[in-house]
């Protein structure tokens, strides 16, 4: 039986129940994927940071993507391949707080920094002879100074109401920190910390959706009025793209906040559903963004090229 209030600093995880011999394999993927999420992330933000012909609103605004996706998928696999390893169930209190602070900026950033790009390609397509005018270099930053600033804001005041309360429980029922697993363990009252993480997913949602849907039915008629074929299909191609991880995305986020409040949804599917946000995006975003993106696919081609040539000639 827990104490009335439990100021312990280590927590009771959810266990892997793993085999013996299947800790190796199963060490091996989960590295596997880290790896490939690091290494396609940071080819992406390598090739914009390096490539000046680059530095343009577009790019900008993308090169904060590979940056949320590192962070949010480094707090995931970092615990989740200790986890693997020591498989003892046990996690310091600090560690799941940073952990659910990290993960919560990657998940309003994301969301965010999808919407500029929205706006970005609105201007873009909607507004082409006022582009260079109104996407100056000092409003792209702006915006995205914004959107880190209002990120961190928000989170910052959610886990502050969150540790102001006292603990009676120990154990968290997933597979990584969040808010809601955290509140789980608090023996107080917890309304203020609801309807405030509801009202900041509800402004968030609220600004998204709007700049989103007014954009690409902005960009949608645009489209519909030219003649050009090939630039309608490059329109709506780029939007179809855009618009698949912003649904996607949305989609996971929607099904993960429904879970915790649904008393019968199977923990094992929310776990799954959770997870699959710090998975799935990571990995989907420098294919999306960057290889399907003619100009960036053609630099990471000629830079490979490039080294291969040298390769072949320093061995000649």
């Amino acid at each position: 039986m827990e104490r009335p209030y439990n100021t312990s600093s280590m927590l009771v995880t959810q266990h892997y129940n793993i085999p013996p011999e299947g800790v190796l394999p199963t060490f091996f993927l989960a590295s596997l994927s880290y790896m490939i999420i690091l290494l396609c992330n940071l080819l992406l933000l390598l090739t914009i940071v390096l490539n000046k012909n680059l530095w343009k609103p577009m790019y900008l605004f993308l090169l904060n993507m590979p940056i949320n996706d590192l962070l949010g998928s480094s707090a995931f696999f970092l615990h989740l391949l200790k986890e693997i390893l020591s498989n003892n169930g046990y996690m310091w209190f600090p560690a799941c707080v940073t952990q659910a602070f990290f993960i919560h900026i990657y998940a309003a950033a994301t969301v965010l920094i999808l919407t500029a790009m929205a706006y970005d390609r609105y201007v873009a397509i909607c507004l082409p002879l006022q582009y260079n005018t109104v996407m100056t270099h000092g409003h792209v930053v702006r915006i995205i100074t914004a959107i880190w600033l209002l990120c961190l804001l928000m989170i910052s005041v959610l886990f502050v109401l969150l540790l102001r309360l006292p603990r009676c429980r120990s154990t968290i029922y997933n597979i990584y920190c969040d808010n809601p697993s955290l509140l789980a363990l608090v023996c107080a009252n917890t309304t203020v910390n609801h309807a405030y993480g509801l009202f900041i997913v509800g402004i968030t949602q609220l600004m998204a959706n709007s700049v989103i849907v007014f954009s690409y039915f902005q960009i949608l008629m645009v489209s519909c009025r030219t003649r050009r074929a090939d630039t309608k299909a490059k329109v709506m191609q780029t939007c179809a793209t855009h618009l698949f991880v912003f649904l996607f995305l949305e989609c996971l986020g929607l099904f993960t906040i429904i879970s915790y409040r649904v008393k019968q949804f199977p923990p094992s599917l929310r776990n799954f559903i959770g997870s699959s946000t710090l998975i799935f995006p990571p990995w989907l975003n420098p294919i999306v963004y960057g290889i399907k993106t003619k100009e960036i696919r053609s630099i990471i081609v000629h830079f490979f090229r490039r080294k291969i040539i040298h390769s072949c000639d320093g061995k000649l």
